[in-house]
This record gives structure tokens, sequence and C-alpha cells, in this order.
């Protein structure tokens, strides 16, 4: 083969074969040869990896708050990608919550896609909302570009997202399913938080028992039973609750068309070490007991779990109320783009999985949830998206060295391993001056 832009040469790669030898030769951005490591390929620039290190597709991250416009000083285009394509990451999907005007209807996707050019390190693609009042603004979306839509069953943390009731919500199934549009859920059911004792104060124990199980099973359940009842495919966005997973796996067994993800935090934290008043450590749903994180890590193995996305959810230190470590009135998203595969790299060979394991939930799955039909694996046809993972270097997070725009996360002075040497982007390496990130839509960029 003749004419390639890159040939990476690499002792580890993972292909559809494993871990393996091999060349990959890249022409116009896109994979267009596999080979041997000792094939004798060329092009114009060749590059050989060592030992160790493994060449990985790059990362899919379909659960991802910029915030940009409206709330860029909790983050924005330019720092939320430069600090995924420091973390592996090479495509993104925006929430389309937190900015302003939130993403439910043409007009508002089009003030963001107007925000976001320029800014790009990698590819960026859109979620559109589901909000009361804007049904017939639904259709417009998916022929805009959107990857499909976002409902909350509960206050969304934002005024101007509101959240869908029961009845909405299969109102919205309904409609949506008419297209063949995705539905992503935030499920946790108002009704059972309102009834939940108050959160206050600098107690973790007191914020946990304010989002109890209980709230997101429920809403799952109505979820499941909405999907049933409609035929309309839909997606449980960052479980936390290990009780929910016998009724994800009962409802594929009758056909649902459910699938569901769970993030790095619940993988990685538990709620017995949050130090009382460490607000940083604030989500909804919560980070959950030990127990409760080993079942969830058993539900990925099993496949219950689809995919493990960062749910990146930033602000800035005021609103975190590091002062006070208030959990009442402290916003609540964890911060963590950039470090979420060494985050669940660190923990998933712990437990005996391969880095073909966390490929396949932070890179195929995410991609094949979305329908990003040339991204997520190492693969003829699909866009040179890379990264170069040195699997057992070891580092400490230090959140001053983060590109995400506040320096806040609960992983700071954790120490991971997986150190991320080298990320591409259709071909070409990232750096500080290579802002070549693309927006998509779903079905082309």
């Amino acid at each position: 083969m003749t004419g390639l832009d890159l040939l990476i040469r690499a002792r580890r790669a993972l292909t559809a074969a494993g871990e393996v030898a091999r060349c990959v030769g890249v022409r116009d951005g896109r994979v267009v040869a596999i080979e041997p490591y000792d094939s004798g390929l060329t092009a114009a620039r060749m590059v050989d990896l060592g030992e160790d290190v493994v060449l990985l597709p790059g990362l899919v991250d379909t659960h991802v708050h910029v915030n940009e416009p409206g709330r860029t000083e909790w983050e924005g285009f330019a720092t939320a990608t430069r600090a995924a394509a420091a973390g592996g990451i090479t495509t993104i999907l925006d929430m389309p919550l937190n900015s302003i005007p939130p993403t439910v209807d043409a007009a508002a996707l089009a003030v963001k896609r107007t925000a976001a050019e320029g800014q790009l390190w990698i590819d960026v693609g859109f979620w559109g909302g589901a909000i009361p009042g804007n049904l017939g603004e639904l259709r417009g979306l998916p022929d805009a570009g959107v990857f499909g839509f976002k409902c909350f069953l509960l206050h969304s943390g934002v005024p101007e997202f509101p959240h869908l009731r029961p009845d909405e919500l299969e109102e919205y199934l309904d409609v949506l399913r008419t297209f063949g549009a995705l539905t992503i859920v935030h499920a946790e059911n108002d009704a059972a938080i309102e009834r939940a004792p108050s959160p206050h104060g600098e107690r973790y124990a007191a914020f946990l028992r304010s989002r109890p199980r209980g709230a997101e099973n429920v809403a799952v359940a109505q979820v499941i039973e909405a999907a049933r009842w409609t035929g309309a495919r839909v997606h449980v966005l960052h479980l936390s609750s290990s009780d929910a997973i016998p009724m994800i796996r009962s409802a594929r067994r009758d056909g649902v068309a459910i699938t569901a993800e769970t993030c790095p935090h619940y993988l990685v934290f538990t709620a017995e070490e949050v130090p009382d008043g460490s607000t940083q450590y604030k989500c909804c749903p919560p980070i959950r007991e030990a127990d409760n994180r080993e079942l969830l890590w058993r539900a990925l193995a099993d496949g219950v779990l689809d995919c493990v996305v960062s749910d990146h959810s930033p602000c800035t230190p005021e609103l975190k109320r590091l002062d006070t470590g208030d959990f009442g009135v402290a916003w609540g998203g964890i911060s963590g783009l950039q470090v979420g595969l060494p985050a669940v790299w660190t923990e998933a060979r712990r437990r005996g999985h391969g880095l073909h394991d966390v490929v396949r939930w932070m890179a195929e799955r995410p991609a094949a949830l979305a329908g990003l039909r040339r991204k997520g694996q190492i693969a003829l046809g699909y866009d040179a998206d890379f990264a170069v993972l040195a699997p057992d270097d070891a580092f400490v997070v230090d959140p001053a060295t983060l590109h995400h725009k506040n320096p806040i996360t609960p992983y700071a002075g954790r120490a991971l391993a997986g150190v991320v040497r080298a990320t591409y982007l259709r071909g070409v390496e990232i750096t500080e001056d290579t802002r070549r990130g693309r927006l998509l839509t779903r079905g082309g960029a």
C-alpha cells in the first residue's frame, strides 16, 4: 500500500483481534491498513511505539456538560475539549442543559454550534433536550443534527430545563419513537426525593440519605414500563444504584429497548471514604457504598451496564461551597473528564479486567449508543482517532495540571495508573496548536 499519510507501528495495539502487534496506516484521516508489525509499509510520517505503550482507539464520552454559552465560567468548549484530548478522548457529546439557551429547539442548537466553532481540539456532537412544552420542536432537532434527547424526571438543577412528569415521559416517548430517536433519561423519582430528608450541612451521610437508592429504582422502573408500552428506545444515564440492575436485565430479556451507563466516580469512590465537608464529591445521583460499587463492576462485566462515561459537570469554586462544605447548597457535579481513563483502568485491572474491557466500555459501546459509525474502534474505514497509553505508568492527580477550567476534582491527590502519552484526531497528533475538532451530526460531520 502506498500514499499513506501516517503509519503507526505498535507492538501493542487494541484491535478486533485483541492486543496484537500491528502497523496501522492512515490516509485522509481514516484507517486504511491494519497489517502485521513487520509488514514493511511506509508512509509520509512514521511513528514507532515502544513496548511500554498500547495504541487504543480514541475514547468516546457521550455525557459531558460543556456549559457554553451562558455558563462558560463553569466550563467551555476550549477547556473541555483540551482536557478530553489530554485524557485520550477524541469525541464528546454535549448535554443540552447548563448552557443558556438549553438545546431544546433548532435555534438554540445553532447558537451552541456557533459558540463552539474554532474552539475544538476534538470532535463534538450534541444531545437535544425534551422538556415540558417543546413537543412540537422535537422533530426538527434530529434534522438539525442532534444524536437524541435528554430528559429529567426531577428538577434538573437549573430553571431553564424543567423535568417531565411520568405521564409526560410516556407522551414524549410515543412521539420520539415515530422517528427512531433515542431518549436518555436522568432517572431519579421526583416524589421520592421530595419525601426524603432534606440535604444539609457537612455530613456526607446526610446528603446520601437525601438521594436514596429507592428514588433511582422507582424512576428506572418508570422508564422501563414507558419504553415497554411505547416501544421507544431509552437509555438510563449515570446509574448509581445497583438495586436497579436486575430490573434492567429483566426488561432486556422481555425485549425492552433499554441500555444503561455508569460513571468513573461510581466505580472508584465509595460513600464510606468521602470526607465530611468535601463537596467536590457531590453529584446526583450520589456516590454510594462499597458493596454497591462492586455490584456495578459486576454489571459491567456481565454486560448489563453498557458503557462508562464521565458525566463531567463542573462549576466555579464558589458554587461548590468549599468554604462551608455544605452538601445541601453546593452544586452537584463531578469534574473528572481528563482522568476518566486512568481512573477506570486503575480499578479495572485490580478486578482482573483488561484494557480490551476498558476500550469496550469507554470507546466502542458509547460510539454504538450514539450511532457514531466511524468512532470507537481501530478498524478499516474508521476515523484515525487514537490514544497512546502507558498502562503501567503511575501519577498523582494534581488539579493544577488539568485543563478543566476550574481546578476542582475529587480525584485530587489520588494515585492512578495509566498515562496518556499522545492523542490523535484523524491521524494528526493533538498538540497545543492543533484545534482540528469538528462539529458532528448524527450520520456525518
